[in-house]
């Protein structure tokens, strides 16, 4: 019930079908094209965090993010690490002032203050995001230290050289273009400090010509609000373009004893992550379309889950062939 009485976000529940439509409307499924998603990507970002944010807290808790795992290591602790690995390699220490560029709704953001006793910062341009934001960190007793500030990262309302260490997990591919949201990131950074991010990117293996792996990546766009999906190397030019050294990079996912996808696999089952798996996912489709139907949730909801169950089918594909990542890590400083 929680789930179709937050779905839709601030849109109203009368508007959650309009809305769903015009969303669709910017995928390359629905005749939509790259140029109009990177010209629309606000428009096109909000609509798809109204839209999905409740099925994402439903799914999968309070950070919206895969990561690298251990075997013997539940989903749940593995994204904790993955944050508290990010603090480390950027070196947080008690009293510094920190940004989270793209918080979602301050699930890391919270863990990460807490681990390295920080005051967070959390950047987004979605007002139900920042709205639920606000109550969890009243709730975990952060709203003293953290706070969140509603904004587009490619136009921060922030002064130069204001932070001690910036981060962006599986955010900042919403960007119409990493330059320009790099370089935003680099003026507000403190000379002598880093940023450092997972980024979402299709490998080297991703082959453009390849009729299969367009359809993937035009499934895990329209699944997770994507103007497009950039290349690992694009992701480094662009860093260096705008100013900064990188110290260093590497595609976690590689290396990941489990692998980053396997939440999602339809071949696999987890009481821990039950309602990611095959038997969950369908127990969800099947309440959403009932509670639409008693007109409990807003009309449109099956669309959503719909496009995501479309976005999970990409990125297990695509995880599967190596062509895409969501763990493109890199740790760069921003020179004195």
């Amino acid at each position: 019930m929680d789930l179709a009485s937050n779905l839709g976000g601030k849109i109203d529940k009368s508007d959650v079908l309009t809305a769903v439509e015009k969303y669709e409307q910017y995928h390359v499924f629905h005749g939509g094209n790259e140029e109009e998603r990177k010209a629309n990507y606000t428009d096109m970002v909000n609509k798809y965090y109204d839209l999905a944010t409740s099925f994402y807290e439903y799914g999968w808790g309070e950070s919206f993010h895969f990561a690298h795992r251990w075997k013997g290591e539940s989903l749940r602790e593995s994204i904790k690490r993955h944050e508290h690995f990010l603090a480390l390699q950027l070196g947080i220490k008690p009293g510094h002032k920190v940004l989270d560029v793209g918080c979602g709704i301050g699930g890391p953001l919270r863990e990460i203050a807490r681990f390295s006793n920080s005051s967070v910062t959390g950047l987004n341009n979605n007002e139900y995001q920042i709205t639920r934001g606000k109550e969890l960190n009243r709730l975990a007793g952060v709203d003293k230290t953290c706070n969140f500030v509603k904004a587009d990262f490619m136009k921060m309302p922030f002064p130069e050289n204001s932070f001690d260490a910036i981060y962006a997990i599986e955010a900042t591919c919403h960007a119409p273009d990493a330059y320009g949201c790099y370089k935003e990131i680099y003026r507000v950074l403190k000379p002598g400090q880093c940023f450092a991010a997972y980024e979402w990117c299709m490998t080297d293996a991703f082959d453009p010509d390849n009729a299969e792996h367009q359809k993937i990546k035009g499934e895990i766009e329209i699944g997770d609000g994507l103007p497009d999906i950039r290349l690992t190397t694009k992701c480094l030019e662009a860093l260096k373009q705008a100013g900064f050294e990188v110290i260093w990079e590497k595609d976690l996912a590689k290396d990941s004893p489990v692998p980053w996808y396997l939440p999602l696999d339809k071949n696999h089952f987890s009481l821990s992550s039950f309602r990611l798996t095959a038997v969950g996912r369908f127990i969800t489709k099947n309440m959403v379309k009932v509670l639409e139907y008693m007109r409990l949730a807003p009309q449109g909801s099956q669309r959503v889950s719909n496009f995501l169950e479309q976005a999970a089918e990409g990125l297990v594909d695509g995880g599967r062939r190596e062509i895409f990542t969501p763990m493109y890590f890199f740790l760069a400083r921003k020179p004195e």
